[in-house]
Formats: structure tokens, sequence, C-alpha cells
């Protein structure tokens, strides 16, 4: 296991909260910046950002070199997703709309080899060091990265006990806003009955031991799912961190 993944378990292990952005740069610096910032993790996003998977292993080495593990948010439950995201070197997948005990199923056995999956075999990849690693060290090791689940409407809430059974998962990742257009009120992750929905997980979770990670994009979001017990806080976008900057700065210069 490499020091920036054994590092985040070892913070989650002791109750502590780990913070990353989620980066849909295809530039390797932004990820390295966040890393030498010191963010625990970044999500690098293939479901939304225009990244490719040949370019998303530059992601994936900066975030290494900068003491940061990297994630990475697969396009959706597919064999072929989730299994390069994890030979590029990916300390983990976070897999979007899982909506059932079935969907969890599935993207943990796409992720672990046997015995707890059947990810297809082969170690002639980067997180394997090209073959150089020993085979069976890279075996045990590759079991060792993160499952990360999104539960992101109606049906994951229904499903919500049968998802946590499931064997493999390492932490549940709330999305509010999928959450909240599923619930009729899109955008507004504030409302109330958004609010008591996202509770709902982080108690279920809590009590059964399973980490649970969200969104956020205020200060004040980080502050009150902080204190509900969320560990896996992801903080805003690459792009919208530098957006939030550079609107700062104009305003700055433009104050009388």
């Amino acid at each position: 296991m490499d020091t920036a993944l054994s590092q985040f378990k070892e913070k989650l292990a002791a109750g502590q909260a780990v913070i990353g952005p989620f980066m849909k740069t295809g530039d390797p610096a932004f990820v390295e910046v966040a890393g030498w910032s010191g963010f625990d993790f970044c999500i690098l996003d293939t479901e939304h950002g225009p990244v490719s998977i040949e370019s998303m292993q530059n992601n994936v080495r900066a975030a290494a070199l900068s003491g940061m593990a990297p994630i990475i948010r697969v396009s959706g439950i597919g064999e072929e997703a989730i299994g390069k995201a994890l030979d590029i070197g990916a300390a983990g997948i976070q897999v979007p709309q899982v909506c059932t005990a079935e969907d969890a199923q599935r993207a943990v056995s796409l992720a672990k080899f046997h015995p707890i999956g059947s990810r297809g075999v082969c170690r002639f990849v980067r997180a394997a060091r090209y073959s150089v690693t020993d085979r069976y060290e890279y075996f045990k090791a590759a079991n060792e990265t993160l499952v990360i689940l999104q539960l992101e409407g109606r049906e994951a809430l229904d499903n919500l006990d049968a998802i946590m059974a499931t064997r493999g998962v390492d932490i549940l990742f709330i999305g509010p806003y999928d959450l909240s257009q599923s619930l009729g009120l899109t955008g507004q992750v504030d409302h109330p009955a958004v609010v008591e929905k996202m509770m709902q997980i982080v108690t279920a979770a809590r009590e059964k031991g399973i980490v649970v990670g969200t969104f956020l994009d205020t200060h004040a979001h980080i502050a009150r799912w902080k204190a509900a017990g969320v560990q896996y806080l992801s903080y805003s976008v690459d792009v919208g961190l530098f957006a939030d900057a550079c609107r700062e700065v104009v305003r700055a210069a433009r104050e009388e």
C-alpha cells in the first residue's frame, strides 16, 4: 500500500476527517498544487470531466508525487472503466449512481481480485510497476484499494440497508445535488428535506461503522457535516476553487 493511501486509511481509522477536491482539469500541475497545499486526496473525475484515461495517469502520478491519494470517479459500473482506473494506479474508485445491493456487489467484484471479486487480471500495468512488482504482492496490495459508492437518489435510500451489508465497501458517499433533484428540490442542498435524507444515511452508516462522505461547497457545509460525523469531505472542484480565487482578486481590485 502506498504512503498516501496508508495515511488516508490511518486517519479514517482514528476517527479523523480527510479532505480533498474534485479535479476536472487535464493539467497535472493543478493536481500537484492541490497535493502540496495539504489536501489528503483528490477525486479525479471521469464521469463529468473531459479527461481521458490516457491523460488521467499523469494526474495520478502528480497526486502521488505530492503526497495525495488519487481517487478516480469512474463513469459507471463497468468492467473497463473500473479496471482501467485501477490499472493506472488509482488509490481507489468512486462509483456514481449506486442504487441497489446488486450495483454495490458488482462494483466491488469489478474492483477486487479473488477471493473478494473477479477483477480482470493483468500485471503489466502501471499499478504493478509494469510487472516489476512481484505478482502476488501486487494482487494482495491491489485488494487494499478503496471502493467508494455514491448514493444519489430515492432508490438508494430505499435500499440503504442492503447496500451497507455489501462486503468490500469502504466509504458511502452522499451526492447532495443529485439527491436534491430526486426529491424534486434541484440544487437546494440546504433544504430541510434534503438535509434530513442525508442525515438518515449518515446515522445509519455510522451505526454500522461505515465511513461516510459527501460533497461540500461552502465552509459552513464543512462545519455542519464534519460535526455530524462525516469523515470523507469532498470540498468543491478545482475549477470552482480557481473561479472563487479569481473573483476575489477582481473584487479586491475594484473596491474603492
